[in-house]
């Protein structure tokens, strides 16, 4: 970056022309942006067996350490950059972004930095549950690093200075299409290529237990609370009317999640085998992925109808991937992919034209009487994602699987990758069959030694030397009774410490 203290003969992207007010907003809105994180990971640890939770908490870990560093590095160019665009495909400046200090724009470049990281992450986030219970957590390393080619170059197409889509008017106010159908697109993808899980569909295609349902609940509300920020904080300020829109896209967001909510409700209650739980989540998250895209296009009651309709394509798509022997542990095509295509198409049947912020290019949707335009132009849009985001995912996993297996060996699945990749034991599942069925393999052995977790084994080894020092404490007692020794060493179990017991005895070498 220049060290100029004007930016007069400088060509400022339109992602750097916010002031002081509008960058505290997009700042505020990326911190509650990345708490959705911590949602992502208890809806998806909590979907799957006990024995994966903990290496399901860690890819995403990962999404962040790895997907952020190398956004950093290169996907955020990609998407923008800094430079006048040279062509409509991708961003060719702004790579290891680094403003210098006197540089006017320092403050808008790194909130705009910031804003963009959040979605990035979220978007590889979503792959994750998909590839759960059966993906090498090393490839998955290298998969999450480089994943950010496939949503960085989309991003810029419909957000960027030099995006296709941009300019011919395609809409996608905070990424129904760019996170939700390329993350859901890409995640089909990933599926489908390592194939379902070990005996997954051996019983039919009833989805399997969740884990912990109280943990997948709970990462509910915690994406719930976030999309707030997500949607309001895509107003991308709050400088003029801005402010106005960031209110709307926060009542559309809670009323769409309203619609979609009633909507798994409907599913729960009439699932033959109970009340559905992942329905009713996966129904409220779908509503939340389908208003996304025209967050502050909607009227009210709008949104709720574009709410209902996304959670019950989630919730009528998740059982017919499962037809297809398709396994997606926590229904991430459904609920990101195919709601997110209605997204995108639903600002074609029902955007208001803002007027003064210019989002709609000054059209409105087919229903406020402005024709077929953004329609065909969403449809288009829908298209390119969805075709960019599967093939380039299919050749992304195929590369990482030339140097990492993608999938887990097969004793690796069936013990569980927590135990397996992490060393973490759970004392509420037994792993002894499997490792008894399946020897001899590698790190039999020493899989069998790993502690349950939650015990400290310094605790173990200290009790067992406290009952040693016990044992022998009374002994010494019998033997020499009659000695002054004796009074000196011992006076009373209740005044000796075991402590000092242990380091007396072993003075004394009654240890030895």
């Amino acid at each position: 970056m220049t060290n100029e203290n004007t930016t007069s003969s400088r060509y400022i992207p339109i992602l750097f022309q916010i002031g002081k007010e509008d960058s505290i907003w997009i700042v505020s809105s990326s911190f509650i942006i990345f708490t959705m994180q911590t949602g992502f990971g208890m809806l998806e640890s909590g979907c799957v067996s006990i024995k994966n939770e903990v290496n399901i908490m860690m890819k995403n870990v990962v999404d962040i350490s790895l997907g952020g560093i190398t956004y950093w590095a290169f996907g955020f160019g990609m998407s923008f950059g800094f430079d006048k665009p040279t062509n409509s495909f991708i961003g060719t400046s702004g790579y290891l972004i680094d403003p210098y200090i006197y540089d006017d724009l320092m403050g808008p470049i790194c909130a705009a930095f910031l804003f963009q990281l959040s979605f990035c992450t979220t978007s590889t986030t979503i792959v994750s549950g998909a590839l759960a219970e059966r993906c090498n957590f090393k490839a998955y390393c290298l998969f999450s690093s480089l994943n950010t080619i496939v949503y960085c170059i989309p991003a810029g197409w419909m957000w960027g200075d030099h995006g296709f889509l941009k300019h011919l008017g395609a809409v996608d106010i905070a990424g129904s299409g760019v996170v939700h159908v390329v993350g859901g697109f890409s995640a089909l993808a990933c599926a489908v290529m390592l194939g379902p899980r070990l005996g997954r569909y051996d019983n039919g295609f009833d989805p399997l237990p969740l884990g912990n349902p109280v943990n997948a609940i709970l990462g509910l509300f915690v994406l719930w609370w976030g999309w707030l920020a997500f949607n309001s904080g895509s107003t991308y300020g709050v400088n003029e009317d801005k402010w106005k829109f960031a209110a709307r896209a926060a009542v559309s967001t809670v009323m769409a999640s309203m619609g979609g909510g009633i909507v798994g409700l409907s599913f729960s209650l009439t699932n033959p085998h109970g009340i559905d739980i992942l329905s009713q989540i996966n129904g409220i998250l779908g509503s939340l992925v389908a208003v996304t895209g025209g967050c502050f296009l909607f009227q009210a009651w709008e949104a709720v109808v574009v709410g209902m309709i996304g959670g019950f394509i989630t919730c009528f798509t998740m059982p017919i991937i499962d037809k297809f022997k398709i396994d997606d542990p926590v229904g991430a095509f459904a609920t990101h992919g195919a709601s997110g295509i209605w997204g995108l198409l639903s600002i074609g049947f029902f955007a208001d034209n803002p007027g003064a912020i210019n989002t709609t290019s000054g059209r409105s949707g087919l229903f406020k009487g402005g024709g077929y335009y953004l329609l065909g132009i969403q449809s288009l849009a829908v298209l390119t994602l969805t075709v960019w985001a599967f093939t380039s995912s299919v050749m992304l996993l195929w590369f990482v699987n030339l140097i990492i297996p993608i999938r887990m060996a097969e004793h690796e699945e069936l013990i569980g990758a927590d135990l397996f990749e992490h060393g973490v034991r759970h004392k509420t599942i037994g792993v002894s069959r499997a490792i008894s069925a399946l020897q001899p393999f590698p790190k039999d052995k020493a899989l069998q030694e790993v502690p349950v977790v939650g015990i400290n084994t310094g605790h173990e080894s200290y009790i067992k030397e406290y009952i040693k020092a016990k044992k022998l404490n009374n002994l010494f007692k019998l033997k020499n009774r009659q000695k002054i020794k004796q009074k000196n060493l011992i006076n009373s179990s209740n005044q000796v410490s075991p402590q000092a017991t242990i380091r007396t005895i072993s003075q004394s070498n009654w240890l030895d």
